[in-house]
């Protein structure tokens, strides 16, 4: 039997999944901004909230990208 031309064999990726290893920056960066900047307290709580918020992002990014391949 022949292999069929539009059948794609897919591998699995080998590797760690880079985005779930994110927060493991994300958890020691915060408490540092808030130690680093404590003398400058505008730039401390900009960059820590922006910071935050991305790492929020982040997270709301993994869970939509997550529920759109299990739904396929």
């Amino acid at each position: 039997m022949a292999p069929d031309g539009d059948a794609a064999v897919r591998r699995p990726k080998k590797g760690p999944p880079f985005m779930f290893l994110v927060p493991l920056i994300y958890a020691p960066i915060l408490p540092l901004i808030r130690i680093g900047l404590r003398h400058n307290p505008v730039w401390r709580d900009r960059l820590f909230y922006g910071v935050l918020a991305g790492a929020f992002a982040h997270g709301a990014y993994l869970i939509t990208d997550r529920y759109d391949i299990e739904s396929k």
